[in-house]
């Protein structure tokens, strides 16, 4: 209990630093849970290079959470493409319970992880277990953080936002040339906040443009 407190006394008081709005004592224990279960699989499944308690709180938990902070008004539904071991999209299913979140991952061992971190959490969330583009269906946001080929990984995400959805890209801003030439001409970015962390980490907001999304639909008919 003593170890609990602390844990989500560090993670409050780093989201204070970092100017992000603290999380109830609710949503904190689920991400004490959360922390539990990435240190006991972390022992036998390489699921982040970040080992220790402070920098999986520093790294993953805040920057994720001012992500979910950081996002819109409006979301109902959301993809985490290539989440790997959720992040950012459990702890926006976790902040943010209003948005359906999906989560997409196709590595066999770390889509075993989500789902049992999905059912420790007892949250809504749905993981696909396969490739995030063979998805059928279009989301009102698709985050991408730390993705292998982020430009393809972009491109392959924009074809699953919905006209006037956001593509959310956790990135920096030496690498946000290379996302805007991948998401193309259909998304006008319209916000790039700065992360905590790092003076180069940022998050980049695109709106997918309805008119040069039937465009490119027409085209392609």
């Amino acid at each position: 209990m003593e170890k609990s407190a602390k844990t989500v006394s560090t993670l409050n008081g780093l989201l204070s630093t970092a100017g992000l709005q603290p999380i109830d004592s609710i949503v904190a224990a689920k991400f004490e849970e959360y922390l539990s279960l990435i240190l006991h699989w972390n022992a036998r499944l390489n699921l982040t290079a970040v080992r220790d308690t402070h920098g999986i709180l520093s790294r993953h938990f805040v920057e994720s959470i001012a992500c979910a902070q950081q996002l819109p008004a409006g979301i109902v539904s959301l993809l985490d493409f290539g989440t790997g071991a959720g992040f950012p999209g459990i702890p926006i299913a976790l902040c943010r319970p209003e948005i359906s979140v999906t989560l997409a991952e196709s590595q066999v061992k770390k889509a075993a992880f989500l789902h049992e971190a999905v059912r420790t959490l007892q949250l809504s969330s749905t993981v696909w277990a396969g490739r995030a583009e063979d998805q059928a269906r279009r989301f009102d946001c698709v985050t991408l953080r730390a993705v292998d080929r982020m430009d393809r990984a972009i491109a392959a995400a924009s074809s699953l936002i919905r006209s006037g959805g956001i593509l959310a890209v956790l990135t920096s801003t030496l690498q946000m040339p290379l996302v805007q030439a991948a998401a193309g001409e259909s998304f006008q970015w319209t916000s790039k906040a700065p992360l905590p962390g790092s003076e180069q980490r940022i998050l980049a907001l695109g709106v997918k443009s309805f008119a040069l999304d039937c465009r490119r639909a027409d085209e392609q008919t």
